[in-house]
This record gives C-alpha cells, structure tokens and sequence, in this order.
C-alpha cells in the first residue's frame, strides 16, 4: 500500500510531466493513490519507486497515469449560487443579445462535462427558469470530456438520488423518472445536449459560444502554461457578449483583454465585450 509521504513525492514528481500542478490535487490524492496500488498489482511491482523506473522504461505508461490522474467528481446543480446567478442574470441577458443577433439558438459547451451532471443542470435552468421569456430562442449544448467511460454515463442519464438531491424538488420532479433505485432524465432534456469524447487540452467544438463552463477543471489542475493555452482556446470560442464561468475558488493565470468580471463578487463568471468582435 502507497503510504502518503511516498504518494505526495510521486505525485509532485509525475505532475509537471503531465502538464499537471500538484496544489490542485492535494484533497484528491487519496483517489489517485488507489487507481495506483491497483496498477502496481497488477504490473506485480512492490512500490512507486520501481514504478518510477517502469515508466522511464515504458513511455507508453505515462497515458495511463494520466488517466489515474482526472478527477470527476460532479452533481446537479453544483455550487447553488452559480445556477442562481444564470437564471436571475445571465441567461436572461445572453438570451436578448442573441435575438438582437437574429440567433435562433443560445449556444453553450461544457468542458469537462463529467457524468453529464452539469450541462443537463443548464438544460433544467434554462427550461423551468427563463425559456417561456425566449418562446423564439432554443437551447444548444456541446458536453465535452476526456473520459470515454464518463460520457457514455452522461449519455445514459440515469443518477443515483445523492447526485440530483440539490436540485429545485419541483424541477427535480418533473425532470427525472424513478427506475429502480435510480432516477433517470427525460427524454426532452437530455435532447438539447451533445456529447463528445474530446480532451480540452488538444481541440474544443467549433464556436462561437455564447455560454462556456469550463469549472474546477483546467484552474485547479492544470499548470499555468497549460492554463494560459486553455484560457486561449476558450477565450477564441467565446461570442462577443458571451460568459466564461470558471471554478468558483478557481483564478485566471491572467484576463485576456475584453474578458471581464460579470459582476463584483461573481464567483468566477466573466464577459467577453460586446465590442470585442475578434469571438
């Protein structure tokens, strides 16, 4: 069994070699410790030190310990106050930028979508908390993650109860079906959402957005170069007008001009300019 002091000095020796950065994964390190005692077993290796020496020794090993390494941990309506703040404020205000626009679809990506949790959160928003305003305007969302595993779950859309428990009861109950022990989403969210198996760090979905989340992914576990690769790409798929909504706890490595906080206090939520037409 990896004991932590071992387990904290090969995690901060593998990290930047994946393009990782250790202060992001100190909470969760106990779920990379197990996915790598079960990899040791399996290699019939006694520790992390000749580990070390196996993935100097097989290169194709280091794709592997990537995996060990995402974090998926998601549930409905995650982080109240974000949900509250898109259905007060920003779907409202996105909604009458893209009529103005002649849009006919608000369009949104969810990057490291998980289990599918989030962007059917925004379908439920959407639909019980500001669509009836858009009668004209219908809701378009890209989910995107790494883990092949994870969207097939996301596509499935059936939930243990803990993972919905947050959710609005009312919304709660008119969106899911009870089958057995779990409850499954209806057919009519789970229509507006697409999901692909794509890795954030080499390609994203054709813009532009005109909503991108992109939470407690690429600023708590990427290293600042990657960071500031990210914040491009999702900065270049991002409309003009459009919203980022990062990790609430989560900081910017630095703001690209014309992406600005949405309001003091906004948990992580910043707007491309509408005059920046570059999106």
């Amino acid at each position: 069994m990896i004991t932590d002091p071992e387990g904290v000095e090969f995690l901060q020796w593998c990290l930047p070699r994946l393009g990782l950065r250790w202060p992001g994964f100190r909470k969760v390190r106990r779920q990379i410790y197990k996915r790598l005692n079960r990899r040791l077993e399996e290699l019939r290796l006694p520790g992390l030190a000749p580990y070390r020496r196996y993935l100097e020794d097989h290169p194709g090993e280091w794709a592997l310990l990537d995996g060990f390494c995402r974090i998926g941990i998601s549930r409905f309506y995650r982080d109240r106050g974000v949900f509250e703040l898109l259905e007060r404020e920003i779907f409202p205000e996105l909604g009458r930028l893209a009529l103005e626009r002649g849009d006919v679809a608000l369009r949104c990506w969810s990057a490291g979508c998980a289990g599918g949790e989030e962007p059917y959160t925004v379908v439920i928003v959407w639909r019980h908390g500001v669509a009836s305003r858009f009668p004209a305007l219908a809701l378009d969302v890209v989910a995107t993650d790494v883990d092949p595993a994870a969207i097939r779950r996301a596509e499935r859309a059936c939930y243990r109860p803990s993972s919905v428990r947050e959710l609005p009861a009312d919304w709660r109950a008119r969106a899911f079906t009870v089958v057995g022990d779990e409850l499954c989403l209806k057919d009519e969210y789970r229509a507006a959402v697409t999901f692909r198996v794509e890795d954030v760090r080499d390609s994203a979905p054709g813009g532009p957005f005109h909503l991108i989340l992109c939470r407690n992914l690429a600023f708590t576990y990427f290293d600042e170069p990657l960071q500031r690769k990210i914040l491009g790409l999702l900065h270049d798929r991002l409309a003009a007008g459009g919203v980022l909504i990062i990790g609430k706890l989560e900081r910017l490595p630095e703001r690209p001009p014309g992406l600005q906080p949405w309001s003091p206090g906004s948990m992580g939520v910043y707007r491309k300019t509408p005059e920046d037409r570059n999106g």
